[in-house]
C-alpha cells in the first residue's frame, strides 16, 4: 500500500524520508530507519573529517542492506567545508541518493547527476523548485513555514506551497514541513506530493542519539513553542523557543554582526546539548509539529503507526465519505 513515485524511484517501501538533522543523522538513526522500509538520511556534514564520514557510511550498511541517502547542506557556515572531498567519498563509496539543500546547487548537483546518483534537492518556494529541476534534480522536497530549520523568508504554509508546487513542477514532489503522523501522510498525497520528509518526529525516537534529558525535555513542548532565528542574515532559522534563543533573538534585533551571535548559536553547543544533556546548552532547531508529539517510541513502532492510521484513514474515514 502507498506505492508512489518516491517509493518506486527510491526503492523503499513506504513514502517516509527520515530528514537530515545536524549531529543526529548518523549510523544507528539512518539504519534504524531504512529498516522499517523508509529512506533514512545521514549528514555529511557531522563530520569535520571525511575520513570519518567515510567510516560512518561503512557503519551503516554493516547495519542495514536497505537504501539510505546522504544528506549535503550548502549553507552559510562558521565553519569551511571542501565539499569535494566530501562528494569524492559519496560518489566513492556507490552512495545511490543524496539530497542537497541551501546555496546554489548547481556544480554539486552536476558531479551527482554525473555519477548516476539520484538527488532530492530541498527547496522552500515555487521558483527555487523549478531552478532545481532545470538543474537535473530527480526529486524537490518543498519545505513549508511549519519545518524544523530552514524555512526560507516567504512564509508559505505546506497547505498552499504543496500542491503549488505541485502544479507547476514535472518531477514529484516529496512534502516538508509539519509531518509526524499518518494525517499528516495522507494529508501530503493528498496535496499532491508522493511522500513526506519528517524530521523532528525522529528526534523523539529511542534509535536517536540525542540524550534522554533532551527528549524528556522536548516532550513538555507545544506547537507555538518554537520561533523565528537569523531572519535579520536572511538565513531564517525556525528553533526551540527558550531563553537561549531569545537572547540570541534580543541580539539579532539590535543588529550586531552575526559573528557576535557566534558563541550561542555555533553548532557545538547544539552538539554539546545532545550529546551530555544540558537543556538550552545550544540552539536546537525544531518544528511546529513538535505539539503534536506525545510519546518515544522505538523507530519501527512508530512507522507501523503512522501506516496503520494512514490506513485506516483511506479505508475507514475517507472511504465512508465518499458513497
Amino acid at each position: 500500500m502507498f506505492k508512489t513515485k518516491m517509493t518506486e524511484l527510491l526503492n523503499i517501501q513506504y513514502p517516509i524520508m527520515q530528514g537530515g538533522m545536524m549531529w543526529i543523522s548518523k549510523a544507528d538513526m539512518t539504519a534504524a530507519v531504512s529498516n522499517t522500509g523508509c529512506l533514512g538520511t545521514m549528514t555529511a556534514l557531522s563530520f569535520p573529517e571525511p575520513k570519518d564520514f567515510a567510516a560512518e557510511i561503512k557503519k551503516v550498511r554493516s547495519m542495514t542492506k536497505n537504501t539510505f541517502a546522504v544528506n549535503v547542506t550548502l549553507l552559510p557556515s562558521f565553519r569551511k567545508v571542501n565539499y569535494d572531498d566530501y562528494l569524492d567519498i559519496i560518489i566513492g563509496e556507490g552512495i545511490t541518493v543524496v539530497e542537497t539543500a541551501g546555496n546554489n546547487p548547481e556544480r554539486v548537483i552536476g558531479r551527482l547527476k554525473e555519477a548516476g546518483i539520484k538527488v532530492i534537492h530541498k527547496c522552500t518556494t515555487v521558483r527555487h523548485s523549478l531552478r532545481a529541476q532545470e538543474l537535473g534534480c530527480d526529486f524537490i522536497s518543498i519545505d513549508g513555514y511549519e519545518c524544523a530549520g530552514h524555512p526560507g523568508e516567504d512564509d508559505v504554509g505546506g497547505l498552499v506551497l504543496i500542491p503549488a508546487a505541485s502544479d507547476a513542477m514535472k518531477v514529484p514532489i516529496i512534502a516538508s514541513g509539519g509531518f509526524s503522523d499518518g494525517r499528516g501522510l495522507i494529508a501530503a498525497l493528498a496535496l499532491g506530493a508522493e511522500g513526506i520528509n519528517m524530521g523532528t518526529r525522529f528526534m523523539l525516537t529511542k534509535e536517536c542519539p540525542i540524550h534522554q534529558n533532551v527528549k524528556d525535555w522536548l516532550l513538555n513542548f507545544q506547537e507555538n513553542d518554537t520561533m523565528l532565528l537569523l531572519r535579520a542574515y536572511r538565513n531564517t532559522e525556525r528553533v526551540a523557543r527558550t531563553p537561549r534563543a531569545k537572547q540570541a533573538f534580543g541580539m539579532e534585533k539590535s543588529g550586531v554582526p552575526i559573528e557576535e551571535l557566534r558563541s550561542i548559536i555555533s553548532g557545538s553547543k547544539g552538539q554539546r546539548m545532545y550529546e551530555l544533556g544540558i537543556v538550552d546548552e545550544g540552539i536546537i532547531t525544531l518544528g511546529q509539529c513538535i505539539g503534536l508529539i506525545k510519546d518515544i517510541p522505538t523507530t519501527k513502532e512508530l512507522i507501523d503507526r503512522i501506516i496503520a492510521q494512514a490506513t485506516e484513514i483511506v479505508n475507514e474515514r475517507l472511504g465512508k465519505l465518499v458513497k
